[in-house]
């Protein structure tokens, strides 16, 4: 073997190309590995109202472990994620020290009963709020369907200056609505939209000029709906709108006794 220049150029060839791999290996260990490229700054981006500097130091301590090299950004973004208030994160190194983060925050839309609260993609999170945000009650799977249904219904009742305060979807897939002045309006299944716009339209026209206060609603009916007033109030008449097509609104409201000096409900037309 050592008479032969041949091989003898081979493997002086091959120990140099090992030397060389090795040389690159130690080089890029050591400066991946020693304190030589730490990260300096962390600069954390977006409109954050509830995300505070006490909470970003905290993580920056805890879990960034490592050099501008050796971060791990996976690690990173799931320890900022476990911010209550953060939805979405990503992260993104800027040579030769800094780290950016870029948080997207939650907009709470409405409690969820009092476990949590939801957004305003209808995704449910948990954080504390002192806002006056309207509630949300239903079955575990319909965290979507309540936060559509609420877009919907709130936008229906400002057209008679109505707003939503809690809205609740029963295990059948029952709607009922409170507005903030207490009213309770009960929806059903079906048809949800076309009875609460009759009703808006009714509401306007005449329960909402009569000044007087109504406390339930009662929309199930296939042709109109029937409502009644506090019990506190002197009388306590129960009245039925029914809605025709193409009629001119009246309203009239007579109340007789019956045998038993009992007020009979008033009946209302429209």
């Amino acid at each position: 073997m050592w008479d032969k220049p041949t091989w003898l150029n081979w493997l002086a060839n091959f120990l140099l190309a090992l030397s060389l791999v090795a040389m690159l290996y130690a080089a890029l260990f050591a400066v991946v590995h020693l304190p030589i490229f730490p990260l300096r700054e962390v600069v954390v981006e977006g409109q954050l109202s509830h995300v505070n500097r006490e909470q970003v130091k905290l993580i920056v301590a805890k879990h960034l472990k490592g050099n501008f090299f050796t971060l791990d950004l996976i690690k990173a973004r799931h320890a900022f994620k476990k911010l209550p208030w953060a939805r979405n994160v990503s992260l993104r190194r800027r040579w030769p020290d800094k780290l950016e983060v870029v948080i997207e925050e939650h907009q709470a839309l409405a409690r969820w009963g009092s476990i949590g609260l939801v957004n305003t993609h209808g995704e449910l999170f948990y954080a504390a709020s002192n806002s006056e945000l309207p509630v949300f009650l239903g079955p575990g799977d319909g965290v979507i369907e309540v936060a559509s249904q609420y877009m919907e219904v709130n936008k229906t009742l400002k057209m008679a200056d109505l707003t939503v305060q809690a809205l609740a979807l029963s295990p059948r897939r029952a709607w009922q609505v409170t507005t903030a002045n207490g009213m309770v309006i009960e929806l059903g299944r079906v048809d949800t939209a076309a009875r609460l716009d009759k009703f808006v339209r009714v509401y306007r026209s005449t329960i909402a000029s009569l000044n007087r206060p109504v406390m339930y609603a009662d929309l199930r009916y296939p042709n109109g709906f029937a409502v009644r007033r506090p019990a506190a109030a002197k009388a306590v008449p129960t009245k039925v709108a029914e809605v025709k097509p193409n009629s001119a609104s009246k309203t009239s409201a007579k109340p007789a006794k019956s045998g038993d000096g009992k007020k009979k409900a008033d009946i209302s037309r429209v």
